[in-house]
């Protein structure tokens, strides 16, 4: 073979992904690790060697995943091939797979999070120069989590870590502002998950950062990490008007904000970012919140492809107005199918449904949802009925994004593309 770094091959069937659309393949196999292994020998014509290429990903997200890693096992395989067969008569494929490594809190119920995840949190504090201890001084921060007097000294002349902390960050200002992260005492990387959950929930304590822009700005950033694990900060209460945030397992909601930020980002619209964070926070404590906001989630993403596209809209276009526009323009009426095609009926039933579901939740809102007057019997709907309204919206927008994506160039009186 090309005595070329492997990664090259890879880089060059991540593009190939791209250009096609297969947005989820290309993202997984830039983020994976990854392993070559010699896993067979064929003798026939002059023998061939057989290689597995393993992309290892987070324990959680080959779950999640499910019957979706053969799909993308076989768009990245399929990528592969010809990019590799330039340079070599062996055979090659992919396989996906979770990746294993030591894992200190594994008995611990659902789990904890890995030192990889730790450390690229880490690693996205110190490239933001962001200071852990905020507007508080290191003694007082880390007072509010540990007994520092419990903990030893590393200096000779203190008998516990308040004592040199305070000299040598105070005193003397020897040690550098990121010196906790490798502090043995604390154990930010290797220790428990739940020491190092708490210590993320402290940073953005309104005490600690009273600037909420700033805190919501690295909850966002934490979150990206640790869903990836089935975790999340979410807002626990407020105190002065500032959110307080505590850790928690994520739930089926999370994952469909999570699929909403890949829908955002591949549309690159910040306003829609700026919804889902909203529609995040809201879901459990303020479900009428939620569904008014998962209702304007879908608007801004039916404005957003519609711009994309050429398409004029104004602004008297309603909801059912938008949407029917954009089903017009990516032609995803029930005529877009032909009567010969297999599953027809069925079809058309999904994508008449799929359309309507915009209209139930404009309708919800209205009878149920934020920006309307109430008396003081109104009881309102509970965070179920907001995980039902955001599980809609997700769905629709997911579905019109990669259909938009998939038809880069508008398609006309092709059945076949519907």
């Amino acid at each position: 073979m090309k005595q070329v770094d492997f990664q090259d091959y890879l880089a060059t069937a991540a593009e190939m992904l791209d250009a096609e659309g297969m947005h989820d393949a290309s993202s997984l196999l830039r983020r994976a690790e990854y392993r070559i292994e010699e896993t067979g020998y064929d003798n026939w014509d002059g023998g061939t060697t057989i290689w597995t290429i393993h992309l290892f990903v987070e324990p959680a997200e080959f779950s999640r995943l499910g019957a979706q890693r053969e799909v993308l096992q076989e768009q990245i395989d399929n990528r592969m091939k010809p990019v590799l067969e330039q340079f070599t008569r062996d055979w090659y494929s992919v396989k996906i797979a979770p990746k294993v490594e030591a894992r200190p809190d594994w008995r611990l119920p659902g789990g904890g999070i890995s030192r990889a995840t730790r450390q690229k949190i880490i690693d996205g504090l110190k490239i933001e120069k962001t200071h852990w201890s905020g507007t508080l001084g290191d003694v007082e921060f880390l007072g509010r989590l540990y007994d520092l007097s419990a903990l030893p000294s590393e200096d000779a002349r203190f008998k516990d870590a308040a004592g040199d902390i305070w000299q040598h960050r105070f005193n003397n200002d020897d040690w550098d502002d990121d010196w906790i992260y490798s502090d043995k005492r604390f154990k930010l990387l290797d220790g428990s998950s739940d020491a190092f959950l708490r210590f993320l929930c402290e940073i953005v304590n309104p005490v600690v950062r009273p600037d909420r822009n700033e805190a919501l700005k690295l909850v966002s950033h934490f979150n990206d990490q640790l869903r990836r694990e089935g975790w999340l900060l979410i807002e626990e209460e407020k105190i002065a008007g500032r959110p307080k945030f505590i850790a928690r397992r994520a739930s089926i909601t999370d994952h469909s904000v999570s699929r909403a930020r890949t829908v955002a980002d591949a549309l690159d619209a910040g306003w829609m970012q700026k919804e889902i964070e909203r529609l995040e926070n809201a879901v459990e404590r303020d479900p009428a919140l939620a569904i008014g906001t998962a209702k304007e989630l879908v608007e801004t993403c039916c404005k957003s492809i519609l711009t994309k596209r050429g398409v004029a809209i104004t602004k008297s276009m309603d909801l059912p107005d938008l949407t029917k526009l954009l089903a017009k323009e990516l032609k995803l009426v029930p005529e877009g199918i032909t009567d010969s095609a297999k599953g027809a009926e069925t079809i058309r039933l999904i994508l008449r449904n799929l359309a309507a579901l915009t209209q139930y939740l404009a309708e919800l809102r209205s009878l149920y949802g934020s920006g309307h007057g109430r008396d003081g019997k109104h009881r309102g709907l509970e965070p179920r009925h907001a995980r039902l309204a955001v599980g809609a919206a997700v769905a629709f927008i997911d579905f019109v994004t990669a259909t938009h994506n998939r038809r880069a160039e508008p398609v006309k009186d092709d059945p076949k593309a519907a």
